[in-house]
């Protein structure tokens, strides 16, 4: 167990934060507020562990909240990204690096075109504008914890860091961009059918997480994801599926290939960086005409396909390419860590459900199945807060939220699985 006087140096760098960057931190969902205390700064990470500033190291199942699917430190991704920045770090200006990237993720996906972005945000964002440049439509129709990035349409009952801080709409965001955006509980076909229904030829998109992320992992309900797609071929409404998270974790193909279902754009970021910021959307050639320079629909970054981060997604990508066992190696972790906490829970007596699919998984104290963000919502929080400081105690680094995944790398493997279990069962038998 650590001792939390070793977290000294974490507090007093909280403080020094609090001055100059709101709440301290970055990202909101850093900020431990969820699950109380204040949130513990980093220094290294190798493999499967991260160390803080006091030099406690933790088992990592947060892993960059997604990209560090090969583990943190990647002999291959770290060579690349050095061995570019030594040549250049950007140019604002068009490699070949760009084009490697672009023909690796179409071939892995199956999609016709990729623009590449600096954020899951942007990537999102960039897809709703297109989307309805090429409809001719202004409404969206997004689902409920559902989290998409930051831009003003996806904070209308956005989950993740919205959630966490209780505040699922934010000020901000006008009323205008409120309007155009509808919203449908996550798994409930019948109620877009009626949003549909309700605004005929209205609606620009669908956008969904094809698993949800955001408040905790939910997999679709069977037929739901075929089910959207069937609407949105029915209405002339373009399906757009946000694998910020999915993308080249579910799959070589992401959720597309692991569901069976195609979208119309695709957003893609996390994996795709290797752990830099990055973020790509793409899907068919027909869709993406309308794209500037091509087309009339504006988009652009200055940094988009900045080498170091194209670098390391590639090497990323690659290597997945040419070790698709990895795929079967995470999924098989994250099964025994799933089928070794049951017992555990279950014998506590306490009320719970796990959630997985894959290499993504997440534990709710309720006593209901979760799959949308209303039970989600009915999870005991109080219970979730115990779990997540009694683990982080034992040197597990969990999610600071209830409604955030588990994201489980390559280098998770039977030590580090057995030492979760042994903090689990600890820190449940202390819960019970």
């Amino acid at each position: 167990m650590l001792d939390p006087k070793y977290r000294e140096r974490s507090e007093s760098l909280f403080n020094r934060a609090e001055k100059h960057i709101p709440g301290g931190v970055n990202s909101p969902v850093r900020a431990f507020k969820s699950v109380g205390g204040n949130p513990i700064f980093f220094k290294g990470a190798k493999g499967a562990y991260v160390h803080d500033e006091d030099g406690n190291r933790y088992v990592d199942y947060i892993n960059s909240w997604g990209p560090m699917i090969l583990g943190h430190g990647h002999e291959e991704v770290i060579a690349a990204v050095q061995e570019q920045a030594g040549r250049a770090m950007s140019f604002g200006a068009p490699t070949e690096l760009e084009i490697e990237l672009a023909e690796t993720i179409c071939e892995m996906t199956g999609i016709d075109m990729v623009r590449m972005v600096n954020s899951g945000t942007e990537a999102c964002m960039s897809a709703i504008r297109l989307a309805r440049g090429y409809t001719g439509r202004n409404k969206i129709i997004k689902f409920e914890g559902c989290y998409h990035g930051h831009a003003d349409s996806f904070l209308i009952k956005a989950g993740s860091g919205a959630s966490t801080l209780g505040v699922p709409n934010s000020p901000g965001v006008t009323e205008g961009v409120a309007n155009d955006t509808l919203t449908a509980p996550f798994n409930d076909l019948t109620a877009v059918e009626k949003l549909i229904a309700e605004n005929q030829d209205q609606i620009a998109a669908i956008i969904t997480e094809p698993v949800a992320g955001n408040m905790g992992c939910i997999p679709p309900n069977e037929g739901y994801m075929e089910g959207l797609r069937a609407l949105c071929d029915q209405h002339g409404i373009v399906f757009i599926m946000d694998e910020v998270m999915t993308g080249f974790r579910l799959a070589p193909g992401g959720a597309q290939e692991r569901l069976g279902v195609k979208a119309d754009l695709v957003c893609y970021g996390k994996v795709i960086g290797g752990g830099m910021p990055v973020g790509a959307f793409g899907g068919k050639r027909e869709i993406f005409q309308h794209i500037a320079p091509t087309g009339p629909v504006y988009q652009a970054g200055t940094l988009s396909g900045n080498p170091l981060a194209v670098v390391s997604g590639l090497t990323t990508l690659r290597y997945l390419k040419n070790h698709p066992e990895v795929y079967a190696q995470i999924d098989a972790a994250t099964e025994k860590i799933e089928n070794g906490l049951r017992p555990i829970v279950d014998e506590s007596g306490l009320k719970y459900r796990i959630n997985r699919l894959g290499s993504m998984i997440s534990v709710h104290f309720c006593d209901t199945d979760v799959y949308d963000y209303t039970t989600a919502a009915e999870g005991n929080n109080e219970r979730f807060k115990q779990f997540f400081h009694g683990m982080l105690n034992e040197g597990v680094y969990l999610p600071p939220s209830a409604f955030e995944t588990w994201f489980i790398s390559m280098a998770i493997g039977d030590e580090q699985i057995k030492e979760t279990l042994a903090a689990a069962k600890k820190v449940i038998a202390e819960m019970s």
